[in-house]
């Protein structure tokens, strides 16, 4: 209806209102699109100029936020310290130090900074904190008697200015070299914002690079395939499909991934890209944009990449379509998931858009077409059974069961099941029970129950545990009696089967002797190990108390000596637990004094003719005459 038709000024205002309604969600429609590729192009308008370079040096990058990382995207910047630790680390803008934590892997020593603009900044990697922190942070070690602590801190005790001095540079936690972990955090949801949106004086004009194309069949599951792959090349019109200006396919339905890497300008490090848009003949299907994500959903990265070929030794590609199952915020689907439904013969064009958080962009271009006389019939086995996402599954035989949840799988996946024979270890419970290969990714745990073929030996009922191997990979977990079953969760496909364990850690010697003399030492070093390889509990106590040892990268257990171990003679014992409680203990008295450095004799040379200085007083003896 058109406004006015009744020549009613009442119902012109009355069909106005219903017009503007009927118009609205179409303009709606159209602005989210729009708003969409503009995101996708440059990213939300952060404050620039807000915070400053984190170190003292020029800020240089050997990682930038979003890139691929087993099971999880990049979600901060790794700045360069030239390959050295203990550089000063400054706070990049004004706020408070709002917690601290110290762990074996991860971030390693960290410090998180809340804003008055409501983000916060974290950094990640350190070695001491400043000493007024360090002092405070020692302290709460010792009171909760724990090395790995999370605290918390109160907003007027560590108050910062912008460029006030935190910490030291360092290489501890997961980090593979000396460097400092940043990110800008949205203090209230926690999600980690995009650092080279932010205005940082990070020089860019080189736009991302473009080296492989792959189709896959969605009529199936990517996981049950080999993708069709193409190599790309770059020309003065954008990036193509050399020799090939038509994909013809016997598929209807149709999705792409692409390999890709971004460069700074001056740099040959390949970083991850910000952004891919895809487009069927010229309207937008779907983006993704790696502008925020939220270590909640950071995994959702499996379901981005083609994890089974990563697993398999491949490179990384970056699908431009979601997964069935993926329930992140990383993809933005506008016309569809990127699921291509050719429907008839025609040629269609599809052009990808790839940006970098700068907005250099680089486009591939090509045309597909739908042949009938190249598809293929899919076979499927009428009998098998398959894992579904979004549906609760369970695989049940006479003695194993997974229980699959709605969230666990990203796309369909064929079960796999195999029993080994019962030839087994002493300490073996179960034969082995094989489901799938852990190449296939698992977002959610699911539960293994085992049903034991013998009884577990007296005094073993509570050291029971299920163990998950797959190719060096191990995950070991203690077990949980259900009726006549043991369970326990796990988080990869691959090779169960359930133990009794009774063998203690073993924890290394000290030293030999009653009274270990220790004066040369500046640290006391212990590995201890397990036959499962997991240890729940390591404590070490000097004459009766807690003695704070640490454990970066989960390695080994270190005491740099200080003033809680003065010179005299002490008690240390030390004791380790595996996960089933297997205990070692063992004491040893040492000894400190001042080191003394043994003195060295000046070594005669063989032949020398040089004699003895006569003793003072004593007259050299004659020589006999013969």
């Amino acid at each position: 209806m058109i406004p006015g038709d009744f020549g009613s000024k009442f119902v012109f205002k009355f069909n106005k209102k219903v017009y503007s309604l009927m118009v609205k969600p179409y303009i709606l429609f159209f602005l989210l699109i729009g708003h969409l590729l503009v995101a996708a192009q440059t990213g939300p308008a952060y404050p620039k100029g807000y915070f400053r370079n984190p170190v003292g040096i020029p800020l240089q990058l050997s990682a930038n936020f979003g890139e691929l990382r087993p099971n999880h995207w990049h979600m901060g910047l790794d700045v360069r310290t030239q390959a050295k630790e203990n550089l000063p680390v400054y706070a990049a803008a004004q706020g408070y130090i709002a917690k601290i934590g110290i762990r074996s892997q991860s971030f390693g020593r960290f410090i998180i900074i809340n804003h008055p603009n409501g983000l916060s900044t974290l950094y990640g990697h350190l070695n001491n904190f400043y000493p007024e922190l360090e002092a405070w942070v020692t302290a709460q070690q010792y009171d909760q008697e724990s090395w790995a602590v999370e605290l918390d801190i109160p907003k007027e005790k560590f108050p910062v200015s912008k460029g006030t001095f935190i910490a030291y540079s360092g290489n501890t936690g997961g980090s593979q070299g000396p460097h400092v972990h940043f990110e800008i955090i949205d203090t209230k949801t926690t999600k980690r914002l995009n650092p080279l949106l932010f205005g940082f004086p990070i020089a860019d004009n080189v736009p991302p690079a473009l080296i492989k194309l792959a189709m896959y069949d969605r009529g199936r599951s990517v996981y049950d395939q080999s993708p069709r792959f193409f190599p790309l090349k770059n020309t003065d019109s954008g990036y193509i499909i050399p020799k090939l200006p038509v994909i013809e396919t016997g598929l209807s339905r149709i999705s792409f991934a692409l390999q890709a890497y971004d460069r700074l300008s001056g740099s040959t490090n390949p970083n991850g890209i910000y952004s891919a848009t895809l487009y069927l003949d010229e309207q937008p299907q779907v983006s993704f944009i790696l502008d925020s994500v939220d270590y909640d959903e950071t995994a959702y990265m499996n379901a981005h990449v083609d994890f089974k070929l990563r697993a398999n030794g491949g490179g990384w590609l970056q699908h431009l379509s979601a997964m069935p199952g993926d329930a992140g915020s990383v993809y933005k689907k506008i016309n569809g998931d990127g699921v291509l439904h050719l429907v008839d013969t025609t040629l269609h064009t599809v052009r990808v858009v790839v940006s970098d958080a700068y907005g250099n962009q680089s486009s591939l271009q090509f045309q597909v077409k739908y042949n009938d006389s190249l598809s293929r019939p899919i076979f499927r086995q009428p009998d098998a059974m398959y894992f579904i996402p979004q549906e609760q599954t369970q695989l049940s035989k006479p003695d194993f069961q997974l229980n699959m949840s709605e969230r666990g799988l990203y796309d369909t996946v064929k079960a796999y099941y195999s029993r080994g024979t019962n030839v087994i270890p002493a300490n073996a419970l179960s034969p082995v029970h094989q489901v799938n290969d852990a190449d296939v990714p698992v977002h959610a745990p699911f539960t293994v129950r085992i049903k034991p073929y013998r009884a577990a030996p007296g005094g073993t009922e509570g050291k029971l545990l299920l163990q998950r191997t797959f190719r060096s990979g191990r995950t070991v977990k203690k077990a949980a009696w259900d009726n006549e079953w043991l369970k326990a969760e796990f988080d990869d496909f691959g090779y169960f089967q359930a133990f009794f364990d009774t063998i203690p850690p073993e924890l290394d010697e000290l030293g030999k002797g009653d009274t270990i003399n220790l004066s040369a030492a500046t640290r006391i070093i212990f590995s201890p190990s397990d036959n499962f390889g997991v240890l729940r509990n390591f404590r070490a106590e000097l004459n009766g108390q807690w003695l704070r040892f640490t454990n970066d990268k989960s390695r080994n257990w270190i005491y740099i000596f200080d003033e809680r171990c003065p010179y005299g003679v002490h008690e240390l014992k030390v004791s380790v637990e595996d996960l089933v409680g297997n205990r070692t203990t063992k004491t040893w008295w040492f000894k400190r004094g001042p080191y003394k450095a043994p003195v060295k004799k000046k070594a005669v040379k063989k032949g020398s003719s040089k004699k003895k200085a006569p003793v003072k007083g004593k007259v050299p003896a004659k020589k006999k005459r013969k």
